[in-house]
């Protein structure tokens, strides 16, 4: 028998409830407030009280008022027709929303109960079977989806029939499995599973090492991310976080993109939703909405949705990895989703931590971000999710608890900073503060030397040592003034600024310039590297100012030519050119 209660009291959008039955911890209820049926979940047990988070609004509500409680967690359902689907936290579907407005205590089914797909069969009457194994396949927008067993199953089934080759909904019964038991299970194409728990069907989760090719040069030369990896970019207002968002999005090597607007101001968000479908897939040329899901909570939707969207974004992207695909799943922002815990934890009467935040915010944290991955599947396919999520510290300090537990578990590190956002030097990521811990990794090393070349790794250590000294020159040319240091300080100072203005600086807005292929970045560094290794001579700091500033206009030029084409010679060419007049012989 459902386990039922009512409400002892309200505190914004915590409320006690007493229960009459059993009640387990993050379970789901629904509290009727005048009729209507809000959703909750249960966040702490304490005897008879359950203490559950309304995912709506609690206006109205009142003692005395009846709560009915489901049995189970907070469930995505999963299936074919997520792809170019507009989500809140709670996967509900908001382009089957009517007004503008979303009205309190409506949910919407998250996929086409009407709309039939080619299903092929992948298995055959007789296999052996398990959690997460194909036994089918289905096209949407052009990519292949997997129809699974469910992530539910424990054990081995096998296979008693399935569906021949036709269209099907996603309710109808493709295959029937029998378990070690002799019962027959039936399976559709859809699924359920809680969000608080790793979809974990798969054989193995090595370190990752493959890089994740960007297409900016920031990332993919001076701090790689893998495919399964995680990184992290704070940065205040207007260093353009959405920008690089966008370029990441739009040029990764991913199969299927995620975006989780968790608490981000609703202007921002709506600006998502009308980017996005124009943007371009570079690889196809077609809309890449085609491959992107959307999963939005603004900043003024009840803090309990905001901390349910991140969750529920993983959920789908563990869902794609199963099926052997590359997975992008960036979150904007995680310091909302941090806000929410902190909000929740205060109500509880929780023991504070550091700014108020949850004691056990860097267990939370860990664990989110522990989910990301590359793995290899039970029939040998490999499958990953690559998280990056963007982190917006108050007044832009790095120093507090949001910014320093990601930083403990994040393996890139993409620190936006205003002074270089005021200079027009974008993208504006710190290239000395920022880092990727996969440069130490051994398979990574093995990997570029593969890809790449033995040297590479050294050459990306070369530069970001070349621009350690050009800022510590900086600031001795600004105390002691251009006449109080040696010459030999202002090559080594217009060194490094070639680096930062050829190599990490990107103008996104430029067709070519966006997106810088592997092949072209090698080439780049590699010319770059020549020409700071190279000794000059000159007879003034005037002369080495202006030399280098026609250099880096060449190179500049480069980066704005189609690569190998008759201008991109010619700019090169020139280059060689101003590099042959003042070095040494």
């Amino acid at each position: 028998m459902a386990t039922k209660g009512i409400v002892k009291g309200v505190v914004g959008n915590l409320v006690t409830i007493e229960a009459d039955g059993p009640v387990s911890q993050n379970e789901i209820c629904y509290i009727t407030v005048a009729g209507v049926d809000l959703m909750s979940e249960v966040i702490k047990v304490q005897g008879k009280n359950a203490y559950a988070q309304v995912f709506e609004s609690t206006r109205g509500m009142r003692i005395g008022d009846e709560v009915r409680f489901e049995g189970h967690m907070l469930e995505v359902t999963l299936g074919p027709g997520m792809l170019s689907k507009n989500y809140d936290g709670l996967q509900n579907d908001l382009d089957k929303m009517e007004g503008v407005f979303l009205s309190r205590g409506t949910y919407t089914y998250p996929l086409d109960e009407g709309k039939q797909w080619g299903f092929t069969s992948l298995a055959q009457p007789g296999d052996r079977v398990q959690a997460g194994s194909w036994l089918g396949e289905v096209t949407e927008n052009f990519q292949s989806i997997k129809v699974m067993v469910p992530f539910t199953f424990e054990g081995l089934y096998t296979v008693k029939s399935i569906a021949a080759a036709g269209d099907y909904t996603v309710k109808e019964t493709i295959a029937v499995l029998t378990d070690e038991a002799g019962q027959e299970h039936q399976v559709t194409m859809e699924q359920k599973w809680p969000v608080k728990r790793p979809i974990s069907c798969y054989a193995e989760k090595p370190r990752p090492h493959k890089l994740l090719e960007t297409g900016v040069r920031m990332i993919d030369t001076m701090n790689p991310i893998v495919e399964g990896g995680t990184g992290f970019i704070p940065g205040p207002f207007g260093t353009g976080k959405t920008v690089l968002q966008h370029a990441i999005s739009k040029q990764a090597e991913a199969d299927i993109v995620i975006i989780a607007a968790c608490g981000e101001r609703a202007n921002e968000v709506v600006e998502v939703f009308k980017e996005f479908p124009e943007l371009k897939d570079p690889n196809t040329g077609r809309p890449l909405m085609e491959r992107t899901i959307i999963i939005a909570n603004t900043s003024n939707m009840p803090v309990a949705a905001r901390e349910a969207s991140v969750y529920t974004a993983m959920t789908i992207a563990e869902y794609y990895r199963s099926m052997g695909l590359k997975v992008l799943l960036m979150a904007d922002s995680t310091s909302r989703w941090a806000q929410a815990l902190r909000e929740m934890s205060n109500r509880l009467e929780e023991l504070p931590g550091p700014d108020a935040f949850p004691m056990d915010l860097s267990a939370i944290v860990a664990n989110f971000y522990a989910r990301a991955g590359f793995v290899h599947l039970n029939n040998g396919a490999t499958g990953s999710v690559t998280f990056i999520g963007t982190v917006s510290p108050a007044g832009g300090n790095l120093k507090e608890p949001v910014t320093e537990n990601t930083k403990k578990v994040a393996r890139c590190f993409y620190a936006l900073e205003q002074e270089r956002a005021d200079r027009k030097r974008y993208p504006a990521v710190n290239p000395i503060d920022s880092y990727s811990k996969y440069l130490e990794y051994p398979e990574f090393q093995d990997y570029m030397a593969e890809r790449i070349g033995s040297g590479w790794i050294a050459k990306v250590g070369e530069m970001k040592q070349r621009l350690i000294q050009g800022k510590e020159i900086s600031e001795q040319i600004n105390i002691l003034g251009d006449d109080g240091v040696p010459l030999d300080y202002h090559i080594t100072f217009w060194k490094s600024e070639l680096i930062d203005f050829v190599i990490c600086q990107q103008d996104a807005f430029d067709e070519i310039d966006a997106n810088c292929s592997l092949e072209r970045q090698e080439y780049m560094v590699d010319k770059v590297m020549q020409i700071c290794r190279t000794d000059f001579a000159f007879e003034d700091f005037v002369q080495v100012g202006e030399h280098f500033k026609d250099l880096i206009n060449a190179l500049k030029q480069m980066s704005y030519s189609v690569f190998r084409s008759e201008d991109f010679a010619r700019h090169e060419a020139r280059a060689d050119e101003l590099v042959a007049q003042r070095a040494k012989n």
